[in-house]
């Protein structure tokens, strides 16, 4: 993630050219990046006085410039992202992004990484993120406590030096231009850190930090040939840091195993500062491949003081952890149901607990039930019309156990009786709850040697991993699959 070219323009309706630029600043490795990324769509950066005309007409913000234009004014070309394409000798210019306050005009032209023929989406340019963030970082920096016109002369003029810092060869590294002066001081006094307004106090105490990594699996199985089983695990890195100081810089490193795989569609916390852009464009919408990114995925950030969710992740695991088969056949007033359930020989074989809940709901109570378990025990909840078989904390050797049963309903009493829109007739359906401590089915764990922390004294790291089963379905695979019902997978 970089940026080609970052202006500050002054709006001023009534000049000549409608506006100045306040500043601009270029970076050529980056263009000669774009040349190589873009090939023959490559356009090169304009002079100012170029570009401010293109962007002012763009932007609809020229004196003159009265009269409906089809390339600009159509309905087509409605805007509602900031971001624009500048006709520019012949050519246009994609992406810039650029925005009005104050009288400023905001603009920056992000790195795209591949060719803009056929133009790519913006959800995949993670660097016109970056881009949104360096402006309403200058933003932020220009108007903080300004009351005057030489105070923002005076912070003008020290862009170029915090730049330099804040966003070195046209990579940010840090949004709060503040801490850039901070750190280089101009006035040659040392500024004390200042309290961020989002972080209500400090921490004092002994210095900890404890990292949590939770894993959800969601899968739908019908053991039907027509129809295949559907499977996700959803990920949750929760970290609480307990350290002194205004603003501790941490770094938590996540890492996957030879056989891991890959974290993808990752959603991050405000806090974190920076982001390797490969872990911000691996999408679980792409197909999967040897080349796709497989950590370490490193995430640095400046902790709040409460616990915190660091960020999100999907991952495309290639089967689930337990397969299941469920057959349930009405005869009269009789139920008659078969359930297989098969642990995969990669998964840690010790639950916390695991349970197979099966309910039989718009019936009448259960009267009598006759069954043969191979493993584990039965408990039969009546008046909810619900069995639970209770597998326990581990399977045996063979990884497989079986469950038969015959059930006997009686009569079905109205105000009582559960009722599901689900679970009718033929949609009947099997639901395990489970959980394995100190495991999560992608491999994934947060090192502790690897965790950096900048802050006074050492602190006592902890690590925890864990996965949970979350609406995971097994269908009655003597019926049609109920395909209405997918959103139990969201």
């Amino acid at each position: 993630m970089a940026q080609r070219a970052v202006w500050l323009i002054s709006h001023e309706p009534g000049t000549p050219l409608c506006g100045i630029v306040r500043f601009s600043r270029r970076y050529p490795t980056v263009e000669k990046r774009a040349k190589v990324f873009n090939g023959a769509s490559y356009v090169p950066i304009p002079e100012d006085g170029p570009f401010l005309k293109s962007l002012l007409f763009e932007l609809r913000l020229l004196d003159e410039d009265k009269d409906f234009t089809e390339s600009r004014d159509s309905c087509s070309r409605i805007n509602k992202t900031s971001i624009y394409g500048l006709p520019v000798g012949g050519e246009e210019l994609w992406p810039v992004v650029a925005f009005l306050k104050n009288g400023i005009i905001y603009a920056c032209v992000p790195l795209v990484e591949q060719t803009l023929s056929p133009r790519p989406p913006l959800i995949s340019i993670s660097a016109i993120s970056q881009g949104f963030e360096l402006l309403f970082g200058v933003q932020d920096f220009l108007y903080s406590g300004q009351k005057n016109d030489t105070e923002l002369n005076t912070k003008l003029s020290q862009l170029p030096d915090l730049l330099l810092q804040a966003c070195p060869f046209g990579t940010l590294l840090d949004a709060n231009l503040q801490n850039s002066l901070d750190s280089i001081n101009f006035a040659s006094v040392t500024h004390p850190q200042k309290q961020p307004a989002w972080k209500a106090g400090t921490y004092k105490g002994k210095p900890q930090v404890s990292i949590s990594i939770t894993e959800k699996v969601k899968s739908m199985q019908y053991d039907k040939q027509d129809i295949a089983d559907t499977w996700q695990v959803v990920g949750t890195v929760t970290c609480k840091c307990d350290l002194e100081g205004i603003m501790p810089n941490v770094t938590i490193s996540l890492s996957l195993p030879t056989n891991g795989s890959p974290l993808q569609d990752i959603l991050v916390h405000p806090c974190v500062t920076s982001l390797d852009s490969a872990i911000l464009t691996s999408s679980s919408i792409d197909a999967m491949d040897d080349s796709a990114f497989s950590g370490p995925y490193k995430f640095p950030f400046s902790p709040p003081l409460e616990s915190f969710n660091l960020c999100y992740y999907t991952s495309q695991v290639p089967v689930p952890p337990i397969l299941g088969f469920y057959q349930m056949k009405e005869e009269e007033v009789q139920l008659k149901i078969m359930v297989n359930l098969k642990l995969h020989e990669s998964v840690k074989n010790n639950f916390e607990f695991c349970e197979a809940h099966i309910p039989f709901y718009n019936r009448g109570p259960i009267t009598q039930v006759e069954y043969k378990v191979s493993f584990g025990q039965l408990e039969v909840f009546r008046e909810k019309s619900l069995l639970i078989w209770i597998i326990g904390q581990k399977f045996p050797k063979s990884m497989e156990i079986s469950l038969s049963a015959t059930i006997t309903f009686g009569a079905k009493n109205h105000a009582k009786q559960p009722f599901d829109h689900i679970c009718i007739g033929g949609t009947a359906y099997l639901k395990l709850h489970f959980r394995i401590l100190d495991y999560t089915l992608t491999g994934c764990y947060a090192d502790q040697h690897s965790v950096q922390v900048f802050a006074s004294g050492k602190p006592k790291i902890s690590t925890h991993r864990k996965l949970i089963s979350s609406e995971y379905y097994i269908w009655n695979s003597k019926a049609p699959a109920p395909v209405t019902y997918g959103s139990l997978l969201l």
